[in-house]
């Protein structure tokens, strides 16, 4: 009944009258598919939909098409963040306390205001409630949201889950009965990627096996489900190479030839690299003076926990996480001249603290680039290749035949990934998303809650 009832809710989306037709003009058009981008462009909107794109003078204006001048402006696909953990933060507490429907669309609104016009969940959801929200994104119900995707709950050893921590809700594997049992759950809700660890958290806990996390990989592709891995051990992203894993959640600890070759013989397998945590102890410049963007949708007490976060780190931990950073970016260059597909994924939302949202996928670009792509691969990692592990068809390019999603621009991330920051607009389904509106609402609760 849900279902058909939001079926209804989209096509009456979609009946949008055929004179809601708009052609913005004169911007420089950055489709997302990596070609040079088309300079002084034209595309047309006609509901919620691409429908024709060119250079300006050279694509057919529909009669009575609105126009919409951007004459030097740059304009982008909707960014897609393709591994984040959503609900659990809210001010400065993180936790399963928090994951509620009003939480989760705030999360949803704060991407949007920021160009992100989609985020996948990684294994952290549980419940009822993260089904219904994805099937209300897609359908336009929040269109002041982007799209909610979930991978379900994640499957997990007994080490791994805990009251208080992400894998609360995990499901426990012990045996190949728990697995195909996951498998079915999972697919019973149409899920398409499953999340699972193979991590020991520095010798802390047991980690799956090779065993087990070969049976979880083979049963889910039985049941045409792909599978994404946290790991960041050399030895177990290989073995999981081995294993015909999907996709890895965050950035392998080290690359090595070895490694390449298998990456190379496995040429689908993805990465979400994630790189806020590692980088940002040694590297976050716009923390302190605090970004605009950040200063508009962070509550202050947020910000200026941050802040002494990073004051107060020691000159050895400091040293310690530069040799890390290094090491990453090292590998990060191996894997993207070695043409390994990489999407971006920030992590974002996930209780290692103070990962806000929608601004982190901003430093992941600029981390990406800072570890050697250029800011025309991060482009495409965060728009095209994103929406394909994310499994959305219909978002990623400036295309004809696209939802209209994207991203107003007032500099050219090609000369400066930063420039991705200065957000004049932001489109999703053809519509401005009210981003003043957005943004006073969220300065109103910064003021209430001082007041207090």
């Amino acid at each position: 009944m849900i279902r058909k009832l939001l079926a209804v809710v989209c096509f009456a989306w979609m009946a949008i009258p055929a004179s809601a037709q708009t052609v913005f003009e004169g911007a420089r058009l950055i489709t997302g598919d990596g070609p040079a981008p088309i300079e002084n462009s034209a595309f047309v909107i006609e509901g919620n939909r691409i429908t024709a794109i060119g250079r300006r003078g050279e694509v057919r204006v529909p009669q009575g098409a609105s126009r919409v001048d951007l004459t030097g402006k740059t304009v982008i696909p909707g960014l897609i963040d393709a591994h984040s953990h959503i609900g659990y933060m809210r001010n400065l507490t993180s936790g399963p306390q928090n994951y509620t429907r009003e939480n989760i669309l705030d999360h949803m609104e704060r991407f949007a205001y920021h160009g992100v016009v989609a985020s996948m969940a990684y294994g952290s959801d549980f419940g009822t409630l993260p089904y219904r929200l994805r099937d209300e994104t897609a359908a336009g119900t929040h269109p002041n949201a982007a799209r909610f995707l979930t991978a379900g709950r994640g499957l997990a050893p007994q080490d791994e889950i805990s009251p208080n921590n992400m894998r609360h809700s995990a499901i426990l594997i012990r045996t190949e009965d728990d697995i195909r049992s996951a498998v079915q759950e999972l697919k019973s809700h149409d899920i398409k990627m499953l999340k699972t660890w193979v991590d020991d958290r520095g010798g802390q806990i047991r980690k799956f096996p090779p065993a087990m996390y070969q049976a979880i990989i083979a049963e889910a592709h039985r049941n045409n489900i792909k599978v994404v891995v946290h790991a960041t051990g050399l030895a177990d992203v290989k073995g999981l190479l081995r294993a015909n894993v999907d996709g890895l959640a965050h950035m392998v600890s080290d690359v090595d030839d070895e490694l390449i070759e298998l990456l190379k013989a496995h040429p689908n397998v993805f990465f979400t690299l994630a790189l806020g945590g590692p980088r940002r102890i040694v590297y976050a410049p716009w923390i302190n003076p605090v970004h605009p963007l950040i200063a508009e949708t962070v509550p202050p007490e947020q910000i200026r926990r941050l802040q002494a976060r990073l004051a107060s780190t020691k000159p050895e931990d400091l040293a310690r996480a530069q040799q890390a950073w290094n090491r990453l970016a090292r590998g990060i260059k191996r894997l993207s001249d070695a043409g390994v597909r990489i999407g971006v994924g920030t992590d974002g939302g996930g209780q290692q603290g103070d990962q806000f949202i929608g601004w982190t996928m901003h430093t992941e670009l600029e981390n990406m680039v800072s570890a050697g792509m250029t800011p025309a691969q991060v482009l495409v990692a965060a728009t095209r290749t994103s929406a394909s592990i994310a499994g959305l068809d219909d978002l990623g390019t400036v295309a004809a035949g696209k939802s209209a999603d994207f991203v107003v621009l007032d500099g050219n991330p090609l000369d400066d990934i930063t420039n991705t920051r200065r957000i004049n607009r932001v489109y999703m389904r053809g519509r401005e998303v009210p981003r003043a509106d957005m943004r006073a609402k969220w300065q109103a609760e910064f003021r209430a809650a001082a007041a207090k």
